[in-house]
């Protein structure tokens, strides 16, 4: 398993010195994040030349304000075009994938007023309308789309490995896997360790962060059961840094592939 962060958790202007920085820290990549308004594609000129300088940038975590499972179709729409683009990109730069949510703070069962306005049944249609869209298109790329539960709070759609595996199993892609979370399993999971294990074919992708979504070794998640069940299953792709950090920034971010190492 190989460690990466996220870029804006990196000192640094650029790419190039924020690669600088994760070398020496001991990270293998930089995760991408891609905002909205096709700007990752207007990256690319960036993207080639950080790629030419050696910068290792195997996937890319969306940063947008709506999603392909939005209750508008306008913003699904644009939300499938949006992921569609950033996986052409990170297709251009050798990179494997593009993770996204099937939405984010769109709507919360746990919050007033409790019901969506749209029921299950829609709400499964489109989602498995999106994910044909963009696992086709992933395909085409050579790349892979990661579906990310998120918690109960922020989504009232995909929260379990559960659930994203019944999803991918209809939709009968290899293209599309999950991309799981440790603080969103954290909650949501009632034994993370199982999760990974039951669902292990169908992980494609890792985010890390403690239960309190600051840095690992911050909170009270239990990394030797996590990433001890991610040995397990073979899993030997990307770990990626996505978290709030602790104490001096640049400090904390310097310190978590060696408390990482420490179970893997």
């Amino acid at each position: 398993m190989k460690i990466i962060c996220q870029e804006q958790l990196l000192p640094g202007e650029s790419l190039q010195e924020k690669w600088d920085f994760a070398v020496a820290a001991g990270y293998e990549g930089i995760e991408l994040r891609g905002k909205g308004d096709l700007s990752f594609r207007d990256r690319l000129p960036e993207l080639r030349q950080a790629k030419a300088d050696g910068v290792v940038m195997p996937t890319v975590c969306v940063d947008m304000l709506h999603f392909f499972g939005a209750f508008d179709a306008d913003q699904r729409a644009d939300a499938v075009a949006q992921m569609k683009s950033q996986l052409s990109v990170i297709a251009e730069l050798g990179g494997i994938g593009a993770q996204t949510p099937a939405s984010y703070g769109m709507f919360s069962r746990r919050l007033p007023p409790f019901e969506p306005p749209r029921d299950e049944a829609g709400d499964r249609e489109v989602l498995l309308d999106g994910l044909r869209q963009l696992g086709e298109h992933a395909a085409s790329e050579g790349v892979e789309l990661f579906l990310e539960p998120l918690n109960r709070y922020e989504d009232h759609m995909v929260n379990r490995l559960e659930q994203a595996a019944g999803l991918i199993q209809e939709v009968g892609l290899d293209a599309v896997r999950i991309g799981i979370d440790s603080y969103h399993m954290n909650i949501e999971e009632a034994d993370p360790s199982a999760a990974i294990t039951e669902f292990a074919a169908y992980v494609g992708h890792v985010q890390l962060s403690d239960s309190n979504r600051l840095q690992p070794g911050a909170g009270h998640l239990d990394w030797a059961a996590f990433l001890g069940a991610l040995d397990a299953v073979g899993y030997d792709r990307y770990l990626a840094v996505e978290c709030r950090l602790s104490g001096d920034p640049v400090e904390a971010v310097r310190s978590i592939p060696a408390v990482v190492r420490r179970y893997v």
